[in-house]
C-alpha cells in the first residue's frame, strides 16, 4: 500500500492555525488515516467531533496523567460517552509521565487505573503513554494484565530492545514515531528491530517529535512517512509492505475500524 498511517496525533492542538487544513490535504499527503488523540476533556471531545466531520479521521479519548488533576466521576461519565461514538477506536492517551515536577505520582497511577477499567468496560484497546516511569508503569501493566483484554499500544515506544517481550507478551503492540529518525536513536533502533512486523504500528505524536528532516518545525501527521521509511530500512522491507502491515495490525487491534471505514 502506498499510503501511510498516522495511529496518534494531536490535530486539537493549538499549535495549528488551521486544524481542517490536515485532513483536507490527507490525499495529497498520501495518508490512509490519522487518529486524533484526545489527552484531556476537551481535546477529547475535539477529537470525536472532527473524527465526524472527516472520512478517514478518527478518533481516542482520554485523560493525560498531565492532565490527572481533572479526572473525576462527571468527566469520566462524559468521555465513556464519547466512547461509544463508532469512530472512537481507541481510549487514550492514558499513562504515566514523572518528567515534570511538580507532580503526583500516586494520583497519576489511580487515574491510569481508573482509565484502564473504563477502557475494559467500553471493549476498547489503549493508547499508553510511558515517560521516565518505567519500573511503576510495567508493575501496574504486570498486576493488572486482565484490564488488557482489549490489546493497546505502547505509543511512541522509547524503551530498550530489551522490554520489547515483555510489551509483547501482554499483548501490546509497539507504535514508533518521528524520534526514529534522530541521530542519537541507536537504542531505539534496536528496539524496532526486535519487534516482529506484526506488532509494528507508525505514528507521528505531531505536533510534537518531528523527524529529520524538519526537526524544529512542528510536526504533521504527512511526516509520518518518514518514519514508515526509516522503520521499514530496519526490518528490510519495502515501505509498502511496512505500510500493508501496519494497516493489517491496526485493523486487528481497533474492530471497530473496518465498520468506520466501509460508512466513509
Amino acid at each position: 500500500m502506498k499510503q501511510f498511517l498516522d495511529t496518534h496525533a494531536h490535530l486539537m492542538d493549538e499549535r495549528y492555525e488551521d486544524p481542517d487544513q490536515i485532513p483536507a490535504h490527507m490525499a495529497e499527503d498520501e495518508l490512509f488515516l490519522t487518529v486524533s488523540v484526545g489527552y484531556n476533556l476537551v481535546s477529547s471531545r475535539a477529537a470525536v467531533a472532527a473524527a465526524q466531520k472527516y472520512g478517514r479521521v478518527f478518533a481516542a479519548v482520554g485523560i493525560h496523567p498531565s492532565d490527572a488533576e481533572e479526572a473525576g466521576a462527571d468527566f469520566y461519565a462524559e468521555l465513556t460517552d464519547l466512547a461509544k461514538d463508532p469512530n472512537c477506536l481507541l481510549w487514550g492517551e492514558i499513562g504515566l509521565d514523572y518528567h515534570y515536577p511538580p507532580l503526583d505520582r500516586d494520583l497519576q497511577k489511580r487515574v491510569f487505573l481508573e482509565q484502564l477499567e473504563l477502557a475494559h468496560a467500553s471493549k476498547l484497546p489503549v493508547a499508553i503513554h510511558l515517560r521516565e516511569a518505567v519500573g511503576e508503569m510495567n508493575e501496574l501493566l504486570r498486576q493488572n494484565a486482565g484490564l488488557l483484554e482489549y490489546g493497546g499500544i505502547m505509543h511512541c515506544y522509547a524503551q530498550s530492545a530489551e522490554l520489547v517481550p515483555f510489551y509483547l507478551k501482554l499483548g501490546l503492540y509497539l507504535s514508533f514515531s518521528g524520534t526514529v529518525t534522530f541521530k542519537n536513536a541507536r537504542g531505539l533502533l534496536d528496539a524496532v528491530r526486535a519487534v516482529p512486523l506484526e506488532r509494528i504500528l507508525t505514528e507521528t505524536d505531531s505536533p510534537y517529535l518531528t523527524p529529520e528532516p524538519f526537526r524544529g518545525k512542528t510536526n504533521q501527521p504527512a511526516y509520518v512517512r518518514y518514519v514508515a521509511q526509516k522503520v521499514a530500512e530496519l526490518k528490510g522491507v519495502e515501505v509498502e509492505a511496512l505500510n500493508d502491515c501496519v494497516l493489517k495490525n491496526f485493523r486487528t487491534l481497533c474492530p471497530r475500524l473496518d465498520a468506520a471505514l466501509r460508512n466513509d
